[in-house]
């Protein structure tokens, strides 16, 4: 697609004006200006470690906006279609409403690993979520059985099951987990 000359010539003499003004900036011959200019840049570059109350007041945060999202996706497309009777053979719908089942699963799963790596920055939040490592694990393959129909009754109802213990672990540790629903392109894009 051709570009217009007025806007090539816009482009062009912008970047010259910028580097006119970058020589113009840099015509300092002084060592240490030069060595406190490099040093200034390069602590600006790094991240600074936050404290300890920050950490865990951002992981209680990050705990609660990713376990509300999977509980918003396992809600919405996993356990609502299962107790309409969606996943049922025969059922209205059934291959559509299993395949938003298999995606909401791995999403869930996704933000569920999420949510028990950012509990660990919380020592009580850490205590309440680690007992349910093993049950989100054991998450893993669920998704591959409702895109293919197996099992679903089984299936919808682990979701559910470890949902719920995600959020009243989150509850008694002072994180009150409330369902979000994930929009389509969180779903598919992850």
């Amino acid at each position: 697609m051709p570009v217009p000359i007025r806007r090539l010539f816009v482009a062009l003499t912008l970047c010259c004006a910028l580097l006119a003004g970058a020589t113009a900036c840099g015509s300092a011959t002084d060592d240490a200006t030069q060595d406190t200019a490099a040093v200034v840049a390069v602590a600006a570059a790094t991240p600074s470690p936050s404290t300890s109350a920050e950490r865990q007041k951002f992981a209680k945060t990050r705990f609660v906006a990713n376990a509300g999202l999977a509980a918003g996706a396992t809600y919405q497309w996993i356990v609502k279609p299962w107790k309409a009777g969606k996943f049922k053979k025969g059922a209205s719908g059934r291959r559509f409403a299993l395949v938003k089942a298999g995606l909401a699963g791995a999403f869930a799963y996704n933000r569920l690993k999420a949510a028990t790596k950012n509990a660990k920055g919380d020592p009580t939040l850490a205590k309440a979520v680690a007992p349910l490592s093993a049950g989100i694990d054991s998450l893993k393959d669920l998704p591959s059985k409702l895109r293919k129909g197996d099992s679903t009754d089984a299936t919808a109802g682990s979701f559910d099951d470890i949902i719920n213990k995600v959020k009243d672990a989150g509850k008694s540790a002072g994180a009150e987990v409330t369902d979000k629903v994930p929009s389509a392109g969180q779903l598919t894009g992850g």
